[in-house]
Protein backbone atom coordinates (compact mmCIF):
# COMPACT_ATOMS: atom_id res chain seq x y z
CA UNK A 1 0.00 0.00 0.00
CA UNK A 2 2.81 2.68 1.27
CA UNK A 3 4.64 1.57 -1.92
CA UNK A 4 1.58 1.89 -4.34
CA UNK A 5 0.96 5.69 -2.21
CA UNK A 6 4.77 6.49 -3.20
CA UNK A 7 4.35 5.88 -7.35
CA UNK A 8 1.59 7.86 -6.98
CA UNK A 9 3.07 10.84 -5.63
CA UNK A 10 6.30 10.38 -8.08
CA UNK A 11 3.41 10.63 -11.31
CA UNK A 12 1.33 13.46 -9.39
CA UNK A 13 4.40 15.25 -9.01
CA UNK A 14 5.58 15.22 -12.51
CA UNK A 15 2.14 15.18 -14.23
CA UNK A 16 0.43 18.25 -12.61
CA UNK A 17 3.67 20.32 -13.64
CA UNK A 18 3.11 19.18 -17.22
CA UNK A 19 -0.04 20.03 -17.10
CA UNK A 20 0.56 23.43 -15.30
CA UNK A 21 3.04 24.36 -18.12
CA UNK A 22 2.65 26.35 -21.26
CA UNK A 23 2.67 23.65 -24.08
CA UNK A 24 5.60 23.46 -26.01
CA UNK A 25 6.66 21.39 -29.13
CA UNK A 26 7.73 17.94 -28.20
CA UNK A 27 6.32 18.21 -24.16
CA UNK A 28 6.19 14.94 -22.89
CA UNK A 29 5.85 13.98 -18.76
CA UNK A 30 9.36 12.76 -18.36
CA UNK A 31 7.75 9.97 -15.73
CA UNK A 32 5.20 7.87 -18.67
CA UNK A 33 9.17 7.32 -20.19
CA UNK A 34 10.55 5.51 -17.47
CA UNK A 35 7.95 4.83 -15.59
CA UNK A 36 8.43 0.73 -15.46
CA UNK A 37 12.07 1.46 -14.69
CA UNK A 38 11.33 3.67 -11.75
CA UNK A 39 8.69 1.60 -10.44
CA UNK A 40 11.44 -1.06 -10.11
CA UNK A 41 13.85 1.81 -7.86
CA UNK A 42 11.14 1.43 -5.76
CA UNK A 43 11.04 -2.04 -5.28
CA UNK A 44 14.92 -2.08 -4.99
CA UNK A 45 14.25 1.09 -1.79
CA UNK A 46 11.98 -1.04 -0.30
CA UNK A 47 13.53 -4.19 0.05
CA UNK A 48 17.35 -2.32 0.89
CA UNK A 49 15.89 -0.69 4.16
CA UNK A 50 14.57 -3.85 5.69
CA UNK A 51 16.79 -4.73 8.53
CA UNK A 52 17.14 -7.04 11.74
CA UNK A 53 17.15 -3.63 13.46
CA UNK A 54 13.46 -2.81 13.22
CA UNK A 55 14.24 1.33 13.84
CA UNK A 56 16.47 1.67 10.71
CA UNK A 57 13.29 0.09 8.72
CA UNK A 58 10.83 2.65 10.06
CA UNK A 59 13.03 5.81 9.87
CA UNK A 60 14.84 4.79 6.44
CA UNK A 61 10.71 4.13 5.85
CA UNK A 62 9.35 7.40 7.23
CA UNK A 63 11.62 9.56 4.74
CA UNK A 64 11.56 7.34 1.50
CA UNK A 65 7.94 6.63 1.28
CA UNK A 66 7.37 9.90 2.68
CA UNK A 67 6.59 11.60 -0.90
CA UNK A 68 10.23 12.50 -2.82
CA UNK A 69 9.74 13.68 -5.66
CA UNK A 70 12.78 10.72 -7.16
CA UNK A 71 13.83 13.65 -9.98
CA UNK A 72 17.76 11.89 -9.54
CA UNK A 73 17.10 8.83 -10.34
CA UNK A 74 14.75 10.14 -12.86
CA UNK A 75 17.55 11.68 -14.99
CA UNK A 76 19.61 9.22 -14.19
CA UNK A 77 17.31 6.39 -16.31
CA UNK A 78 16.45 9.00 -18.71
CA UNK A 79 20.23 9.77 -19.61
CA UNK A 80 20.91 5.77 -19.88
CA UNK A 81 17.55 5.02 -21.91
CA UNK A 82 18.95 8.29 -23.94
CA UNK A 83 21.70 6.87 -25.56
CA UNK A 84 20.36 3.05 -26.02
CA UNK A 85 21.26 1.54 -22.81
CA UNK A 86 20.05 -2.22 -22.46
CA UNK A 87 21.67 -3.52 -19.10
CA UNK A 88 18.00 -2.53 -17.04
CA UNK A 89 18.92 -3.71 -14.14
CA UNK A 90 22.57 -2.17 -13.62
CA UNK A 91 20.61 1.49 -14.09
CA UNK A 92 18.22 0.42 -11.83
CA UNK A 93 20.57 -0.08 -8.90
CA UNK A 94 22.47 3.32 -10.15
CA UNK A 95 19.32 5.23 -10.01
CA UNK A 96 18.54 3.60 -6.47
CA UNK A 97 22.04 4.22 -5.29
CA UNK A 98 21.39 7.94 -5.87
CA UNK A 99 17.87 8.21 -4.28
CA UNK A 100 19.68 6.23 -1.48
CA UNK A 101 22.28 8.80 -1.48
CA UNK A 102 20.05 12.17 -1.24
CA UNK A 103 17.85 10.47 1.50
CA UNK A 104 20.95 10.05 4.26
CA UNK A 105 21.91 13.66 3.32
CA UNK A 106 18.30 14.87 4.30
CA UNK A 107 18.04 12.84 7.45
CA UNK A 108 21.74 14.43 8.49
CA UNK A 109 20.54 17.79 6.88
CA UNK A 110 17.62 17.53 9.14
CA UNK A 111 19.92 16.80 12.12
CA UNK A 112 22.22 19.98 11.67
CA UNK A 113 19.49 22.42 10.85
CA UNK A 114 17.62 20.76 14.17
CA UNK A 115 14.21 20.39 11.37
CA UNK A 116 10.56 19.87 12.54
CA UNK A 117 9.20 19.26 9.55
CA UNK A 118 10.31 17.48 6.19
CA UNK A 119 7.92 16.37 3.50
CA UNK A 120 4.70 17.45 5.23
CA UNK A 121 5.13 15.83 8.08
CA UNK A 122 7.45 15.28 11.44
CA UNK A 123 10.92 15.30 10.47
CA UNK A 124 12.74 11.65 11.62
CA UNK A 125 15.21 13.76 13.77
CA UNK A 126 12.34 15.06 15.12
CA UNK A 127 10.36 11.59 15.19
CA UNK A 128 13.18 9.23 16.33
CA UNK A 129 15.66 11.61 17.90
CA UNK A 130 19.30 12.73 17.13
CA UNK A 131 21.38 9.22 17.68
CA UNK A 132 18.62 7.02 15.37
CA UNK A 133 18.44 9.50 12.48
CA UNK A 134 22.11 9.88 12.55
CA UNK A 135 23.31 6.53 12.53
CA UNK A 136 19.89 5.78 9.84
CA UNK A 137 21.66 8.19 7.76
CA UNK A 138 24.85 6.21 7.30
CA UNK A 139 22.88 3.41 7.10
CA UNK A 140 21.57 4.67 3.86
CA UNK A 141 24.72 5.60 2.51
CA UNK A 142 25.93 2.03 2.82
CA UNK A 143 23.58 1.10 1.12
CA UNK A 144 23.76 2.78 -1.43
CA UNK A 145 27.35 1.50 -2.02
CA UNK A 146 25.79 -1.89 -2.11
CA UNK A 147 23.73 -1.22 -5.29
CA UNK A 148 27.19 1.17 -6.79
CA UNK A 149 30.14 -0.59 -5.52
CA UNK A 150 29.47 -3.62 -8.01
CA UNK A 151 30.31 -1.56 -11.02
CA UNK A 152 33.93 -0.71 -13.12
CA UNK A 153 36.34 1.51 -10.67
CA UNK A 154 34.83 4.68 -12.98
CA UNK A 155 31.60 4.48 -11.85
CA UNK A 156 32.76 3.59 -7.95
CA UNK A 157 34.88 6.52 -7.98
CA UNK A 158 32.12 8.93 -9.49
CA UNK A 159 30.02 8.41 -7.11
CA UNK A 160 32.55 8.21 -4.43
CA UNK A 161 33.71 11.43 -5.81
CA UNK A 162 29.64 13.32 -5.59
CA UNK A 163 29.32 11.72 -2.07
CA UNK A 164 32.88 13.70 -1.22
CA UNK A 165 31.41 17.11 -3.00
CA UNK A 166 28.32 16.74 -0.61
CA UNK A 167 30.07 16.62 2.24
CA UNK A 168 32.38 19.48 0.94
CA UNK A 169 29.41 21.21 0.46
CA UNK A 170 27.43 20.67 3.60
CA UNK A 171 31.11 22.17 5.51
CA UNK A 172 31.50 25.28 2.57
CA UNK A 173 27.62 25.86 3.62
CA UNK A 174 28.11 25.97 6.60
CA UNK A 175 31.37 28.12 7.07
CA UNK A 176 29.13 30.97 4.85
CA UNK A 177 26.09 30.75 8.07
CA UNK A 178 24.88 33.88 9.14
CA UNK A 179 28.04 35.63 7.56
CA UNK A 180 27.11 38.64 5.60
CA UNK A 181 30.49 38.71 3.56
CA UNK A 182 29.17 35.28 1.54
CA UNK A 183 28.76 36.22 -2.16
CA UNK A 184 27.30 35.29 -5.26
CA UNK A 185 29.64 32.71 -6.29
CA UNK A 186 30.63 30.89 -2.45
CA UNK A 187 26.58 30.71 -3.14
CA UNK A 188 27.02 28.68 -6.80
CA UNK A 189 29.67 26.72 -5.18
CA UNK A 190 28.15 25.84 -2.45
CA UNK A 191 25.16 24.32 -5.01
CA UNK A 192 27.60 22.63 -7.25
CA UNK A 193 29.27 20.41 -4.22
CA UNK A 194 25.89 19.96 -2.54
CA UNK A 195 22.72 19.97 -4.74
CA UNK A 196 23.80 19.15 -8.26
CA UNK A 197 26.70 16.85 -7.97
CA UNK A 198 23.86 14.08 -8.06
CA UNK A 199 22.32 15.39 -10.98
CA UNK A 200 25.39 15.76 -12.78
CA UNK A 201 27.06 12.30 -11.50
CA UNK A 202 23.49 10.41 -12.28
CA UNK A 203 23.48 11.85 -15.78
CA UNK A 204 26.90 10.93 -16.45
CA UNK A 205 26.91 7.13 -14.75
CA UNK A 206 23.86 7.02 -17.26
CA UNK A 207 25.42 7.91 -20.32
CA UNK A 208 28.21 5.86 -19.79
CA UNK A 209 26.63 2.50 -18.46
CA UNK A 210 24.47 2.84 -21.99
CA UNK A 211 28.10 2.86 -23.53
CA UNK A 212 28.06 6.60 -25.03
CA UNK A 213 31.13 7.83 -26.08
CA UNK A 214 33.08 10.34 -23.66
CA UNK A 215 32.17 13.64 -25.35
CA UNK A 216 28.48 12.52 -24.92
CA UNK A 217 29.28 11.20 -21.08
CA UNK A 218 30.91 14.90 -20.72
CA UNK A 219 27.40 16.80 -22.17
CA UNK A 220 25.21 14.52 -19.79
CA UNK A 221 27.64 15.60 -16.89
CA UNK A 222 27.22 19.40 -18.22
CA UNK A 223 23.34 18.84 -18.54
CA UNK A 224 23.35 17.15 -14.88
CA UNK A 225 25.34 20.12 -13.30
CA UNK A 226 23.34 23.04 -14.70
CA UNK A 227 19.82 21.42 -13.97
CA UNK A 228 20.54 21.11 -10.52
CA UNK A 229 21.99 24.55 -10.35
CA UNK A 230 18.52 25.64 -11.38
CA UNK A 231 16.55 22.82 -8.89
CA UNK A 232 18.33 24.34 -5.89
CA UNK A 233 17.86 28.30 -7.13
CA UNK A 234 14.42 27.44 -7.43
CA UNK A 235 14.26 25.73 -4.13
CA UNK A 236 15.52 28.95 -2.36
CA UNK A 237 13.10 30.91 -4.16
CA UNK A 238 10.12 28.44 -2.83
CA UNK A 239 11.49 29.25 0.73
CA UNK A 240 10.38 32.82 0.58
CA UNK A 241 7.29 32.55 -2.17
CA UNK A 242 6.35 29.02 -1.64
CA UNK A 243 2.97 27.58 0.03
CA UNK A 244 3.68 25.82 3.29
CA UNK A 245 0.68 23.26 2.35
CA UNK A 246 2.77 22.67 -0.55
CA UNK A 247 6.09 22.42 -0.19
CA UNK A 248 5.31 20.39 2.76
CA UNK A 249 6.87 22.77 5.30
CA UNK A 250 7.21 26.44 6.17
CA UNK A 251 8.57 29.32 4.48
CA UNK A 252 11.82 30.96 5.64
CA UNK A 253 13.45 28.05 6.95
CA UNK A 254 16.32 29.70 5.32
CA UNK A 255 16.31 32.92 7.23
CA UNK A 256 15.68 30.79 10.27
CA UNK A 257 18.82 28.26 10.35
CA UNK A 258 21.13 31.00 8.73
CA UNK A 259 21.34 29.47 5.65
CA UNK A 260 22.65 31.49 2.40
CA UNK A 261 19.93 30.82 0.02
CA UNK A 262 20.20 33.01 -3.13
CA UNK A 263 17.39 35.19 -2.28
CA UNK A 264 19.06 36.46 0.56
CA UNK A 265 22.42 36.77 -0.55
CA UNK A 266 20.97 38.93 -3.26
CA UNK A 267 18.45 40.99 -0.50
CA UNK A 268 22.01 41.70 1.07
CA UNK A 269 23.75 42.81 -2.05
CA UNK A 270 20.67 45.10 -1.95
CA UNK A 271 21.30 47.26 1.39
CA UNK A 272 18.14 45.55 3.00
CA UNK A 273 18.79 45.98 6.25
CA UNK A 274 15.74 44.25 7.68
CA UNK A 275 17.10 40.84 5.67
CA UNK A 276 20.71 41.45 6.90
CA UNK A 277 19.21 41.59 10.64
CA UNK A 278 17.62 38.64 10.37
CA UNK A 279 20.25 36.73 8.85
CA UNK A 280 22.87 37.55 11.24
CA UNK A 281 20.73 37.12 14.40
CA UNK A 282 21.19 33.55 16.09
CA UNK A 283 17.55 33.11 17.15
CA UNK A 284 15.93 35.46 14.59
CA UNK A 285 11.93 35.87 15.89
CA UNK A 286 9.14 35.20 14.37
CA UNK A 287 8.53 38.69 13.40
CA UNK A 288 12.13 39.26 12.62
CA UNK A 289 11.53 36.27 9.87
CA UNK A 290 8.28 37.53 8.56
CA UNK A 291 9.87 41.33 8.14
CA UNK A 292 12.55 39.79 6.59
CA UNK A 293 10.77 37.37 4.06
CA UNK A 294 8.38 40.39 2.88
CA UNK A 295 11.49 42.63 1.63
CA UNK A 296 12.94 40.35 -0.16
CA UNK A 297 9.30 39.36 -1.88
CA UNK A 298 8.93 43.27 -2.07
CA UNK A 299 12.40 43.44 -3.48
CA UNK A 300 14.04 42.64 -6.65
CA UNK A 301 15.83 39.38 -5.14
CA UNK A 302 13.06 36.86 -6.02
CA UNK A 303 13.60 37.89 -10.11
CA UNK A 304 17.09 38.15 -9.99
CA UNK A 305 17.05 34.40 -8.54
CA UNK A 306 14.44 33.12 -11.40
CA UNK A 307 16.69 34.99 -14.00
CA UNK A 308 19.50 33.16 -12.97
CA UNK A 309 18.01 29.83 -12.74
CA UNK A 310 16.75 30.28 -15.91
CA UNK A 311 20.01 30.77 -17.09
CA UNK A 312 20.85 27.60 -15.80
CA UNK A 313 18.24 25.96 -17.10
CA UNK A 314 18.86 27.37 -21.14
CA UNK A 315 22.26 25.78 -20.37
CA UNK A 316 20.93 22.44 -19.74
CA UNK A 317 18.74 23.09 -22.34
CA UNK A 318 21.23 23.54 -25.31
CA UNK A 319 23.09 20.57 -23.95
CA UNK A 320 19.86 18.19 -24.79
CA UNK A 321 19.20 20.30 -27.89
CA UNK A 322 22.01 19.12 -29.87
CA UNK A 323 21.23 15.30 -29.13
CA UNK A 324 19.39 13.19 -31.77
CA UNK A 325 15.44 13.65 -30.98
CA UNK A 326 14.06 10.61 -29.07
CA UNK A 327 11.14 10.30 -26.49
CA UNK A 328 13.97 10.43 -23.87
CA UNK A 329 15.65 13.45 -25.61
CA UNK A 330 12.14 14.87 -25.03
CA UNK A 331 11.62 13.81 -21.27
CA UNK A 332 14.83 15.73 -20.53
CA UNK A 333 14.16 18.55 -22.18
CA UNK A 334 10.56 18.83 -20.73
CA UNK A 335 12.16 18.43 -17.22
CA UNK A 336 14.38 21.06 -17.49
CA UNK A 337 11.10 23.07 -18.30
CA UNK A 338 9.13 21.76 -15.24
CA UNK A 339 12.15 22.29 -13.09
CA UNK A 340 12.03 26.16 -13.20
CA UNK A 341 7.94 26.86 -13.74
CA UNK A 342 7.50 24.06 -10.06
CA UNK A 343 5.94 25.84 -7.16
CA UNK A 344 6.34 22.79 -5.01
Amino acid sequence: MQENKRKMASHSFVAELVRKAPPFKGAIDPFTCVQAELELVEQNLTRCIRSSEAALTDISSHLIHGGGKRVRPLVTLLAFKLFGGKKLEDIVDIATAMELIHTATLLHDDIIDGADVRRGKESAYKKFGLKATLVTGDFLFIKAFEFAGKFDDTVVQWTADACTRLTEGEMLQGSFNRNLNVTLEDYLEIVRRKTASLFQTGARIGAYLAGAKPALVQQMDEYGMNLGIAFQIIDDVLDVVGHKELLGKPVGIDLRDGNPSLPIILALNGGQKVVAEAFECAHPTTEQIRGAIEAIREGSAIQQAKSLSKSYAERAYKVIKKLPPSLYRNGLKTLVRLIIERDF
